[in-house]
């Protein structure tokens, strides 16, 4: 990328901070697009410079309507404007966890729709980080290229530089046991997967949790955390088998509601997570890494 003009890396405005960190891992400067809101409160965007012929890189998740609605308008822009290509990366996709319709219920499984939504605006490759289904990867016809981003190997060269003590990897689910198990393999630790069952469509119960935990600090893995229920039940089962200690490990810190502070009260230490969400920040609770390097 040594011909630095000819890439123009602009995000919509949820995503901005996380762009601007993956232009300056490029070495290129990040495109701030021009914005302004009618009275009536429509949106005006325009690109800032000339993209004819260039490759345009967008980064932008789909955490509300309107990040979704402003990621569609920059792609078409894209092509409007006749960029060389244009190229998109989802750092968090809305509605991931609903990529499909349970039988009799007739919802729509906006994963897939929301999805097919961005393919049918053409953009010619479409990036996904740690998704929860890879069953939107496949909502187009084929003339999309697409990339699941995993970031395992980035979660444990981190993990590694953080004082933990002991500790062993836990999958709140079996579902998501496999990715849990290459992380542990990496470390070279212990892992091991709870007992969950849903018993409705919002309501699920954690039975139990290997002793493995013992005596030892429990790191709960999972992609996402949302309102944290099941992460919680799990962190208590941890506790019922003999851990010392609970943390939890996620890519995405939604949060929420009060789930941070539901994590605090059940005195969970710390919660590791990524910037692929906007406006998640370290504190004294969260420890927040960034995806920057391996999106770029």
């Amino acid at each position: 990328m040594s011909e630095n003009g000819e890439y123009v890396v602009v995000a919509n405005q949820a995503s901005t901070e996380l762009g601007v960190k993956i232009a300056a891992e490029l070495g290129l400067e990040f495109t701030t697009m021009i914005r302004k809101q009618f009275a009536d409160d429509e949106q005006y965007h325009a690109f800032p410079e000339d993209i004819s012929g260039k490759t345009l890189i967008i980064v932008g998740c789909t955490h509300t309507e309107s990040s979704h609605q402003e990621l569609m308008d920059l792609i078409q822009g894209g092509r409007y404007w006749n960029a060389a290509s244009v190229n998109v990366v989802i750092p968090y996709l809305g509605y991931s966890t609903m990529e499909r319709a349970k039988r009799g219920y007739f919802e729509i499984p906006k994963g897939v729709t929301r999805t097919r939504q961005i393919f049918r605006a053409r953009p010619d490759f479409v990036a996904f980080v740690d998704l929860h289904s890879e069953a939107v990867l496949h909502a187009h016809g084929g003339e999309i290229s697409t990339r699941h981003i995993w970031t395992g190997e980035l979660v444990v060269e981190h993990l590694k530089k953080i004082d933990l003590g002991d500790f062993v990897l836990v999958s709140p689910d079996y579902g998501f046991s496999k990715q849990v198990a290459k992380m542990a393999s990496l470390i070279g630790c212990s892992h091991t997967a709870a007992d969950k069952d849903r018993l409705d469509t919002d309501k699920t119960i954690v039975s139990q949790v290997s002793s493995v935990v013992k005596g030892k600090t429990a790191v709960i893995c999972d992609d996402m955390i949302r309102t944290g229920g099941s992460i919680i039940q799990t962190a208590e089962r941890c506790m019922e088998a003999g851990a010392t200690d609970i943390a939890v490990l996620a890519t995405h810190l939604v949060l929420a509601g009060n789930a941070r502070q539901r994590f605090v009260d059940r005195s969970i230490i710390k919660v590791i997570g990524s910037d692929s969400y906007p406006n998640r920040i370290s504190d004294d609770f969260l420890e927040v890494y960034s995806i920057a390097p391996l999106l770029a």
